[in-house]
């Protein structure tokens, strides 16, 4: 176990540990909701180039 003043579920889940990597897994569902309505919206500004 990482340190004493850790939070921890009553089964002993560290919780800053879920919030660190949540802050690191990209985007949220309604982030990712957000910009799907954004390209449906204008597909052109959104369009991806090929390389």
């Amino acid at each position: 176990m990482k340190g004493n003043n850790a939070k921890y579920t009553v089964v002993g889940t560290d919780i800053e540990e879920v919030k660190r990597k949540n802050a690191n897994s990209g985007l949220s569902y309604n982030e990712l909701n957000e910009l799907i309505a954004k390209q449906a919206k204008d597909p052109k500004t959104y369009s991806q180039k090929s390389t």
